[in-house]
């Protein structure tokens, strides 16, 4: 395995990313199970491990925890912060006074003095973002963590985010989680740069695409997820016209669908890893087969001729959409005040 270095932050880690999500009861609840799958990604060579606290309510982060006693220090983690934890409003978000509650939880979980990395699940507009760059930089001068990052964040964001930290004299925001596929390549347009300039390592998450990807959902066929409101993306004909392309680029490469959208997620150069998020032992063997694929410029540009690069197709049901893009009266101006046409 060829592994890469996490931006500048020194942390040498493989270009697959076990991410913990389906552990617990949302995904497997099987405990034993889990733990299986996550040893075994790790014999692999995996050594990058990424959860959440929020992922089936710490149940995951405790699995983890379990998995990685006594391989600890050979491992590096990363968990996020920021999502709901509760009833309570103030267990979430990004204030000072969650940041350090939350990283208790999550150390206390996990079974480890410190964290890797510490990441921003998502935006929160409530919290100045300079109280957030401030909270983590004293975790990380405080040796509980040793970098930090964010989720989803736009461009303009990453670089105010570093603009401030520059200013104030903060540690640096040292990573980005961002969606991205074959179908979603939309970070190649600005965040991807914006990472690469700033020297910031980036973890891609749903390189199949919420499974669209997986050659197993195809355009004209019914199934039960395809009638949950949680999977409507699969109802999206765009989408599966563009799978229907693919499948046949895959079939002449040789390459199964899951090889072929993890391999093209790890190609782009400001791509640090890609998560891979397996609920079964059967969903790893298949990814883990796929771990020494490259894909040729001939592959490569058949895939830009289906998905331009920097452009997406269709609705990705889990990416963060800003209220400006999803609230039609953010981007009108008050039909009161507006001039007749």
């Amino acid at each position: 395995m060829q592994y890469r270095t996490l931006g500048r932050t020194g942390i040498t880690v493989s270009p697959y990313a076990l991410g913990a999500m389906m552990f617990g009861r949302v995904g497997n609840p099987d405990h034993e199970d889990s733990i299986r799958i996550i040893h075994k990604a790790l014999d692999a060579g995996i050594n990058f491990i990424d959860t959440a606290d929020a992922y089936s309510h710490g149940e995951s982060e405790a699995i983890v925890g379990k998995a990685i006693a006594g391989r600890r220090d050979e491992l590096v983690i990363a968990t996020k912060f920021g999502l709901p934890m509760g009833e309570d409003p103030n267990a979430r978000g990004a204030s000072r006074r969650w940041i350090m509650q939350a990283v208790e939880g999550s150390l206390r979980r996990l079974g480890t003095d410190y964290l890797d990395l510490y990441q921003l699940h998502l935006s929160d507009p409530t919290t100045d973002i300079e109280e957030t760059l401030s909270a983590l930089s004293d975790l990380v001068r405080s040796g509980k963590i040793r970098a930090f990052g964010t989720s989803k964040l736009p461009a303009t964001e990453l670089v105010e985010a570093q603009w401030i930290a520059a200013r104030r004299g903060l540690e640096p925001v040292r990573t980005e989680q961002p969606p991205y596929s074959i179908l979603d390549r939309g970070i190649e347009l600005d965040v991807l740069p914006t990472a690469e300039r700033y020297g910031m390592g980036v973890l891609v998450w749903s390189p199949l695409a919420q499974g669209l990807l997986t050659g197993r959902v195809r355009k004209g066929q019914q199934t039960d997820l395809r009638r949950t409101a949680m999977f409507q993306h699969m109802r999206d004909e765009r989408r599966l016209d563009a799978v229907e392309r693919i499948v046949p680029v895959a079939e002449q490469a040789g390459l199964k669908m899951t090889h072929l959208a993890v391999a093209f997620s790890i190609a782009h150069p400001g791509v640090t890893s890609a998560i891979i998020g397996p609920r079964t032992m059967e969903h790893l063997d298949d990814l883990l087969a796929g771990l020494d694929v490259v894909l040729t410029d001939d592959v490569l540009d058949q895939l830009d001729a289906i998905v331009p690069p920097g452009t997406g197709i269709g609705h990705f049901d889990m990416a963060h959409i800003p209220p400006a893009v999803q609230n039609p009266r953010l981007r009108r101006r008050d039909t009161a005040t507006r001039p007749a046409a």
